[in-house]
Protein backbone atom coordinates (compact mmCIF):
# COMPACT_ATOMS: atom_id res chain seq x y z
CA UNK A 1 0.00 0.00 0.00
CA UNK A 2 1.19 3.46 -0.82
CA UNK A 3 1.15 5.97 1.98
CA UNK A 4 -0.41 9.33 1.58
CA UNK A 5 2.45 11.83 2.06
CA UNK A 6 0.00 14.48 3.27
CA UNK A 7 -1.39 12.21 6.00
CA UNK A 8 1.73 12.67 8.12
CA UNK A 9 1.69 16.45 7.87
CA UNK A 10 0.27 18.43 10.75
CA UNK A 11 -3.16 19.83 10.13
CA UNK A 12 -3.64 23.53 10.76
CA UNK A 13 -5.46 24.44 13.95
CA UNK A 14 -9.16 25.15 13.53
CA UNK A 15 -9.92 28.76 12.79
CA UNK A 16 -9.79 30.91 15.91
CA UNK A 17 -7.73 28.59 18.11
CA UNK A 18 -4.39 30.17 17.34
CA UNK A 19 -5.51 33.77 17.48
CA UNK A 20 -7.85 33.53 20.48
CA UNK A 21 -10.95 34.52 18.54
CA UNK A 22 -12.81 31.59 20.13
CA UNK A 23 -12.92 33.86 23.18
CA UNK A 24 -15.26 36.05 21.16
CA UNK A 25 -17.77 33.22 20.72
CA UNK A 26 -21.05 34.07 22.38
CA UNK A 27 -22.13 31.94 25.33
CA UNK A 28 -25.28 32.21 27.44
CA UNK A 29 -25.05 34.03 30.75
CA UNK A 30 -28.83 33.94 31.31
CA UNK A 31 -31.46 31.58 29.96
CA UNK A 32 -35.13 31.20 30.83
CA UNK A 33 -38.43 30.01 29.42
CA UNK A 34 -40.67 31.66 32.00
CA UNK A 35 -43.36 34.17 31.13
CA UNK A 36 -41.32 37.08 32.53
CA UNK A 37 -38.05 35.98 30.92
CA UNK A 38 -37.90 38.70 28.27
CA UNK A 39 -38.24 41.69 30.64
CA UNK A 40 -35.72 40.09 32.99
CA UNK A 41 -33.32 39.51 30.09
CA UNK A 42 -33.70 43.18 29.10
CA UNK A 43 -32.74 44.24 32.64
CA UNK A 44 -29.73 41.91 32.60
CA UNK A 45 -28.62 43.29 29.24
CA UNK A 46 -28.91 46.81 30.63
CA UNK A 47 -26.76 45.93 33.64
CA UNK A 48 -24.15 44.29 31.41
CA UNK A 49 -24.09 47.15 28.91
CA UNK A 50 -23.77 49.68 31.76
CA UNK A 51 -20.72 47.73 32.90
CA UNK A 52 -19.19 47.79 29.42
CA UNK A 53 -19.89 44.12 28.67
CA UNK A 54 -21.37 43.57 25.20
CA UNK A 55 -24.38 41.27 25.12
CA UNK A 56 -26.97 39.91 22.72
CA UNK A 57 -30.58 38.96 23.38
CA UNK A 58 -31.55 35.71 21.64
CA UNK A 59 -35.14 34.55 21.37
CA UNK A 60 -37.89 36.55 22.89
CA UNK A 61 -41.17 37.74 21.48
CA UNK A 62 -40.58 36.31 18.00
CA UNK A 63 -40.60 32.71 19.30
CA UNK A 64 -41.66 32.88 22.96
CA UNK A 65 -41.95 29.13 23.36
CA UNK A 66 -38.18 28.78 22.86
CA UNK A 67 -37.35 31.08 25.74
CA UNK A 68 -34.81 33.85 25.99
CA UNK A 69 -31.05 33.93 26.36
CA UNK A 70 -28.61 36.73 27.03
CA UNK A 71 -25.25 35.89 25.50
CA UNK A 72 -21.84 37.45 26.11
CA UNK A 73 -18.37 36.85 24.65
CA UNK A 74 -16.79 33.74 26.19
CA UNK A 75 -13.84 35.79 27.47
CA UNK A 76 -16.21 38.04 29.46
CA UNK A 77 -18.45 35.29 30.92
CA UNK A 78 -16.99 35.29 34.44
CA UNK A 79 -17.05 39.08 34.58
CA UNK A 80 -20.67 39.10 33.37
CA UNK A 81 -21.69 36.53 35.99
CA UNK A 82 -20.03 38.63 38.70
CA UNK A 83 -21.73 41.84 37.51
CA UNK A 84 -25.14 40.12 37.48
CA UNK A 85 -24.58 38.66 40.96
CA UNK A 86 -23.52 42.07 42.29
CA UNK A 87 -26.62 43.70 40.77
CA UNK A 88 -28.90 41.05 42.28
CA UNK A 89 -27.27 41.50 45.68
CA UNK A 90 -27.63 45.28 45.51
CA UNK A 91 -31.35 45.02 44.73
CA UNK A 92 -33.67 47.08 42.54
CA UNK A 93 -33.08 50.33 44.45
CA UNK A 94 -29.41 50.33 43.49
CA UNK A 95 -30.31 49.65 39.86
CA UNK A 96 -32.66 52.63 39.80
CA UNK A 97 -30.01 54.86 41.40
CA UNK A 98 -27.37 53.71 38.91
CA UNK A 99 -29.70 54.34 35.97
CA UNK A 100 -30.54 57.82 37.25
CA UNK A 101 -26.84 58.60 37.72
CA UNK A 102 -25.99 57.42 34.21
CA UNK A 103 -28.78 59.56 32.72
CA UNK A 104 -27.48 62.62 34.57
CA UNK A 105 -24.00 62.07 33.16
CA UNK A 106 -25.18 62.09 29.54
Amino acid sequence: MAQDPEANQEQPAPEGEMDGSHNLDLVPVYSSQTIDAEPEADVIRGVLEASGIPSVLVGGSQVPSLGVEVQVPRARLEEAERVIADAEAAGPEAAAEAEAASEEGQ
